[in-house]
């Protein structure tokens, strides 16, 4: 095979876009000839890469193949050019980081300091839902994660850098919101508005409740916290969000955060990657800050 690199530049782009337009685009190259270099690719490889289905890419299985390995060669020519840069200090380079959407509370403010330190450093930021960024992790898009509740079925390397207390909240006038001290048996009658299925904290409430033989009454699932804060502010349940989402005194929101028996929930941020993959200098320095912040 005679593929340029170049030309996996192109494919990586077209396997994250899903469009051959958003692939020239992003290569700052005209359709016709993106289309061109696919076609060489995939005549240079000798078995389908990918079908338009409805005007949208799919990749084969071996394009999967090829997508991930042109990952991996795009990693390795970025570690070194960043290997040349931090000779001379880090200079230059890129920073590729995916949080979860409740790390947005303060991931920014960490990835601002960095930027002060190394005002040359390119960051690129990707704020998903969980699953969105365990997808990520899965095919190595990223060098650092954030996330409260990181897979189990993946070699990572994980470093604990931050609780992340899970609160229960009410509405301020709720009569709940009076009381001192509360029981489980008290919120019985209550419904809850929780985060959806999959997220990390959900999951960690899922497992809370299970730990304490309680079946919460949900009203709602939604997918963020503002929206499980607006939710009970409005009076239609309970919530249970991170205690980083409480920005400024909670009445000042219409909230009341409930003195219950074994809230907050405990919970932690961690910080992952691939436990085969070597971080580049910019990742390192930018783990080692944050690992350095937490001690």
């Amino acid at each position: 095979m005679n593929i340029t690199f170049r030309q996996l530049r192109l494919f990586l782009a077209l396997a994250d876009t899903g469009s051959v337009s958003a692939a020239a685009q992003r290569l700052h190259i005209t359709q016709p000839t993106a289309s061109d270099q696919l076609k060489e690719i995939t005549q240079s490889v000798g078995l389908p890469l990918y079908q338009v289905i409805s005007k949208k890419v799919h990749l084969t299985d071996l394009g999967l193949e090829l997508a991930l390995t042109a990952r991996r060669i795009q990693h390795e020519w970025e570690n070194f050019e960043q290997r040349r840069d931090a000779t001379r200090g880090l200079t230059h380079g890129r920073l590729r980081i995916a949080a979860v959407s409740t790390a947005k509370y303060f991931i920014p403010r960490w990835v601002g300091q960095f930027c002060k330190k190394h005002p040359a450093i390119d960051v690129s930021l990707e704020i998903l839902n969980r699953d969105g960024v365990v997808n990520r992790l899965q095919q190595n898009m990223d060098e650092i994660y954030i996330m409260s509740m990181p897979p189990h079925h993946l070699e990572l390397a994980d470093e604990v850098i931050m609780d992340n207390p899970l609160v229960l909240i009410a509405p301020k006038a709720s009569p709940l919101a009076k009381s001192a001290h509360l029981q489980f048996a008290q919120l019985k009658p209550e419904r809850f508005i929780l985060r959806e299925t999959g997220s990390g904290t959900r999951m960690a409430c899922d497992d809370f409740f299970a730990k304490h033989r309680f079946k919460p009454q949900v009203r709602l699932e939604l997918g963020s916290n503002e929206a499980i804060k607006e939710s009970v502010a409005a009076g239609l349940g309970l919530g249970v969000v991170s205690a980083h989402s409480i920005q400024g005194p909670p009445g000042k929101s219409g909230l009341a955060i409930l003195p219950v028996k074994g809230f907050p929930i405990s919970s932690q941020w961690h910080l992952v990657h691939p436990s085969n993959r070597v971080l580049s200098p910019v990742a390192q320095a930018f783990k080692q800050e944050l690992l350095k912040a937490r001690d």
